[in-house]
């Protein structure tokens, strides 16, 4: 019902910036929850921001004060805006959709895209 694809990763150096964009197709986009996750090398998949159909958001402690998670209903989309990047923030960035029961809890989300890398060089 509902596709979802990731793109705007790359190498950008500390204290740099990047902005993710998720493409949604489907017509019930603006009634899910959208979030995005990253997974690091040899680590656990972990939430890091996201944006109700209502616009509540919520960050993970790790990213707030530095990353945004703008949402565009009319073109279905949503958006990572990544300021102040440290390497520590190097993973591979999948936005996630749906109707979870909790917010920051991966295996509750229906939709994920495919992935995008960011890299962050000291």
């Amino acid at each position: 019902q509902v596709q979802l694809v990731a793109s705007g990763g790359g190498l950008v150096q500390a204290a740099g910036s990047l902005r993710l964009s998720c493409a949604a197709s489907g017509r019930t986009f603006s009634t899910y929850i959208m979030a995005w996750f990253r997974q690091a090398p040899g680590k656990e998949r972990e939430f890091v921001a996201a944006h109700s159909e209502t616009g509540s958001i919520t960050y993970a402690d790790s990213v707030k004060g530095r990353f945004a998670i703008p949402r565009d209903n009319t073109n279905n989309t949503v958006y990572l805006q990544m300021n102040s990047l440290k390497p520590e923030d190097t993973a591979v960035y999948y936005c996630a959709g749906g109707a979870p029961l909790t917010i920051a809890t991966m295996r509750d989300y229906d939709y994920w895209g495919q992935g995008t890398q960011v890299t962050v060089s000291s």
